[in-house]
């Protein structure tokens, strides 16, 4: 029998399971293409990466980091592991968290203080959301990609520092901050730019340095946020700034602080797939993923033209289908089909914008890209 609070929670599970916005838990299917996971580049399976991380994993002393790094929890790995990052990104220096979420929430919240402004757009992820809650700085949300209406705020707002927070390449519709126009405002206005860039580490750029080195915008961005858990393979994530905001950080930030510190095999694990990174096969895949978006792109327009797609040339692609229960059965379906792609339902994303989010990786085959649309057209009707 459940006790009062335990029917409290199942009823507020049953109306959630009512409008179709339950969530659950699945194991992956290995027999069905992946057109899923934000594993861009396929280190995640990539033998070699496999192999090098376990030609030094033997060499470690220890398995656990033991604690927090400002106790016993640091060790010279992971900072020499961050140096290897700050110098492939171009920046001064680089504080290793145990996630993007943690650094997302650590970061707003260490920074912004009371009479701060935090303006950041309509489609950041939640983890910047639940930093600027956590911080003591106002917060404003700016129109998608609008130029125009996140310059009126900067206009309305000249008291106490002002931070624009947005996405290099937003997690849900695949598409492109114009990082050159809001660098710009940001530059105009005196304001601090942060940018996550957790979607563009290891797609963008000639080695997968990022949006922002590969614009040469570094210099103009207080912060960046670059996780290891998506094109990288591994897990884990940095922000990235001068030596000045790492040693703030290091003393406010209370998700670096309050944290036992990763494990030493997950920064080897980083440390390699870095180094594999700047290795000229690994230019060879950048490239091939940067094919299969083309092609991706070339198909939807003479396959699919009454279909809605989002605007996107990055490996995440949004097949727009208006309502939940739609587009949960055409995942369904393509998964049937042999195609590993899932649902994004409201509220994760707004009414009305439901969709099945496909990713394209660089081991994806033409063949491959070819039936995902053969199924999405059926589907379609």
């Amino acid at each position: 029998m459940l006790h009062p609070l335990e029917q409290h929670l199942q009823a507020i599970l049953d109306k959630k399971k009512a409008a179709h916005h339950y969530r659950t838990l699945r194991l992956n299917d290995e027999l069905l293409v992946d057109f899923c996971s934000n594993d861009y580049l396929g280190l995640s399976a990539s033998a070699q990466l496999h192999e090098r991380i376990l030609s030094d994993i033997s060499n470690l002393k220890a398995v656990g980091s033991t604690g927090s790094r400002l106790l016993r929890g640091n060790y010279a790995l992971i900072e020499e592991t961050e140096q290897i990052v700050a110098r492939f990104h171009r920046a001064e220096a680089a504080l290793i968290f145990n996630s993007g979420y943690d650094a997302n929430v650590g970061l707003f919240q260490a920074v912004a203080r009371r009479g701060d402004v935090i303006l950041f757009d309509e489609f950041s992820h939640a983890s910047t959301r639940d930093g600027i809650r956590l911080s003591h700085a106002q917060a404003q949300s700016f129109k998608h990609n609008d130029i125009d209406d996140l310059e009126r705020l900067l206009q309305n707002n000249s008291t106490g520092n002002v931070f624009i927070a947005l996405e290099a390449v937003y997690s849900m519709d695949g598409d492109h901050a114009l990082l050159y126009d809001i660098a710009y405002l940001a530059q105009k206005y005196g304001a601090y730019l942060v940018v996550d860039e957790a979607h563009s580490t290891g797609t963008t750029g000639k080695n997968g340095e990022g949006v922002c080195a590969s614009l040469g915008l570094e210099q103009q961005v207080f912060a960046r946020i670059h996780t290891f858990g998506k094109a990288m393979g591994v897990h884990g994530a940095a922000i990235l700034g001068t030596n000045t905001l790492r040693n703030y950080l290091i003393n406010f930030c209370r998700s670096f602080i309050y944290t036992t510190a990763m494990p030493l095999h997950t920064a080897l694990a980083i440390k390699h797939a870095y180094i594999l990174l700047q290795e000229p096969t690994m230019q060879t895949q950048i490239e091939q993923l940067r094919q299969n978006i083309s092609l991706f792109n070339v198909l939807i327009k003479t396959q699919l033209p009454q279909a809605h797609f989002a605007k996107s040339y990055s490996p995440i692609q949004a097949w727009i289908i208006d309502g939940n229960e739609p587009a949960r059965l055409a995942a369904q379906q393509l998964q049937k089909a042999g195609y590993d792609v899932r649902a994004i339902l409201s509220p994760t994303v707004a009414a009305g914008t439901e969709r099945c989010r496909i990713c394209l990786h660089s081991f994806n085959t033409e063949a491959q890209i070819v039936g995902l649309i053969e199924t999405m057209k059926e589907i379609n009707g």
